[in-house]
């Protein structure tokens, strides 16, 4: 695509995949989530190749580099040719702690935990 086609923010958010709706990426924008050189920007904020932006979702602050610009949404796989992930390897390892989360395994149809069971849940809180 060439350098003097304009791709709005919202557009481009969601053609590269990171909002699963236009809509929803235009929210993001409208909520102050999406960041672009430490400002919060509209969902009508034209975009460039180069430019540096941010997204937040809880809990990972993700950065990312545009790389090219394109109107229409890609599969997965072509995602990487459009942009670059610049997100650090300390907010990727939020990711992996929230995976890792323990989780008790009760039996269906057992009913809910007893008081001495509930102290013995909330003991394995860290």
């Amino acid at each position: 695509m060439e350098d003097s086609k304009k791709i709005r923010i919202d557009k481009f958010l969601w053609a590269v995949r990171l909002y699963k709706t236009r809509n929803l990426a235009a929210e993001a924008c409208k909520n102050g989530r999406i960041l672009i050189n430490d400002y919060t920007v509209k969902s009508s904020r034209i975009i460039n190749i180069g430019d540096i932006f941010v997204v937040k979702k809880n809990p990972v602050i993700f950065m990312y580099k545009v790389k090219e610009l394109l109107e229409n949404r890609v599969g997965p796989k072509l995602v990487d040719n459009y942009i670059e992930n610049l997100t650090s390897i300390e907010e990727m390892q939020k990711l992996d702690v929230n995976s890792k989360l323990i989780f008790v395994k009760r039996d269906r149809g057992t009913g809910r935990p007893t008081k001495k069971e509930r102290r013995d849940l909330d003991e394995l809180d860290f």
